[in-house]
């Protein structure tokens, strides 16, 4: 959990994926989130993470639907929500935050 802080709080915003293999929309979000990731540089960071490599850090965040995508900055969530989302909407959700 103390890695999970260190990632959290980088000096910019900080997309989360908590996503799982079986999961049908977990996977077709795989696309999406490389997408982000690219568009967006090094102006935020975008990480992936597993919730059945990390179950731990899943009930901690209370992660019940899949994918739950969260966007921190400084520390402090400031985003979160179940399910699918289009690339040009998440960008837009972490350029607010730059």
């Amino acid at each position: 959990m103390s890695k999970f802080g260190e990632l959290i709080s980088a000096h910019v915003p900080v997309l989360i994926d908590f996503y799982t293999e079986w999961n049908e929309s977990s996977v077709s979000m795989h696309e999406v989130i490389r997408d982000v990731a690219a568009a967006l540089g090094d102006k935020a960071k975008v990480i992936k993470i597993d919730v059945d490599k990390n179950q731990e850090l899943a009930e901690a965040l209370r992660i019940k639907g899949l994918p739950t995508l969260m966007v921190y900055k400084n520390g402090q969530m400031v985003w979160r929500q179940s399910g699918e989302l289009d690339a040009n909407s998440l960008i837009s959700i972490v350029q607010d935050q730059i």
